[in-house]
């Protein structure tokens, strides 16, 4: 019988005297989430922890300013060189690691923690579970077998991930056993309204200036997807510019996209500032696995929910799309 790669993962915290922590670059509120409520809870155990990911510029996303525990970040450029335990966070593949992907060939143990189904198992341990909501579900699981306190500091980060993985809780992903764990996350006196205020409802005032621009070249193709519709708009570089923002500021610009009656699959293509190419992100209701789309065009994600990245132009990068999903299988209902 195999080991519970819960009691694995949980052993080999527990027996570490330093821990790195890892997520994908340019991370979400999942991402981010689950290392800092993960590198809290190791704090309080009293382990040394760092925490990074491998993207430039290394900044947090505005939205994300009021997580707990910071203090645990570290630019690439400062984390361990060959770490004894290092433990990777919502990271499907070690390309999604950036500057950080070397480390897992001098690091001595590695440890992969991720609910993607893309997840390509790159660890030494492999704690991934694709029916999980968040990869915070599986950081407080981790905790409890480490009998790990739940403090304040370490709900906010859990609530942070869980949260936005399941869109607020509307996404499908969202079962009993999430709101059971919302409910011991909040048990411990947390402001859920004040997490929700900052992901949600707090934005830049050129952000609506943004938005409406993203809103006027939006195009509906009804005949697409098998006939089950797409919608799609553009963040243009000039965009970007004009507004002053960057890629985090637009995170939710998709949400906006989705909500069209006529179309089952939403794409918002956003311009990257400093490399150049596309951002393309993509979400589904539910007839259409965008995740399988998205790992077959070199990204991934989840079944509703995925990404990839393009050097091509936007025409290509919609044509190359459109193909790839006319011919993707509809989900049962």
């Amino acid at each position: 019988m195999s080991p519970d790669p819960l009691d694995t993962v949980a052993g080999l915290l527990a027996g570490a005297d330093s821990v790195a922590l890892a997520c994908h670059v340019g991370p979400d509120g999942d991402a981010l989430g689950s290392m800092l409520g993960l590198g809290a809870a190791l704090r309080g155990l009293g382990k040394d922890v760092v925490a990074s990911w491998g993207g430039d510029p290394f900044e947090v996303p505005a939205a994300y300013s009021f997580l707990p525990a910071l203090d645990l970040l570290v630019p690439p450029t400062d984390f361990p060189a060959a770490p004894p335990l290092l433990v990777t966070l919502d990271t499907g593949s070690p390309d999604r690691l950036g500057s950080l992907a070397d480390r897992l060939a001098s690091a001595a143990c590695v440890v992969v923690v991720d609910h993607h189904a893309s997840n390509t198992l790159y660890g030494t341990v492999n704690l991934v579970d694709a029916t999980a909501a968040a990869t915070v579900v599986l950081v407080e699981q981790l905790l409890e077998r480490l009998g790990a306190q739940l403090t304040p500091d370490v709900a906010v980060a859990l609530y942070t991930g869980l949260v936005t993985d399941t869109g607020s809780f509307k996404y499908s992903a969202t079962t009993p056993a999430v709101h059971e764990l919302a409910a011991r996350l909040l048990a411990t006196g947390i402001r859920h309204d004040l997490i929700s205020r900052a992901i949600y409802d707090t934005a830049p005032f050129a952000y609506l200036g943004l938005l409406g621009g993203v809103a006027a070249r939006a195009a509906l193709e009804p005949a697409a997807v098998g006939g089950l519709g797409l919608v799609w708009s553009t963040v243009p570089a000039e965009a970007f510019a004009e507004s002053g923002l960057g890629l985090a500021d637009v995170e939710g610009v998709i949400d906006v996209v989705r909500t069209a009656r006529e179309a089952e699959v939403a794409v918002v293509l956003k311009a990257d500032p400093l490399e150049g190419g596309w951002k393309v992100s993509t979400r589904s209701k539910g007839a259409v696995d965008v995740g399988l789309v998205c790992t077959a065009l070199g990204g991934g994600g989840h079944r509703f929910a995925a990404g990839y990245s393009s050097s091509r132009t936007a025409d290509d990068v919609l044509a190359e799309l459109r193909a790839a999903l006319a011919s993707a299988p509809h989900l049962p209902s």
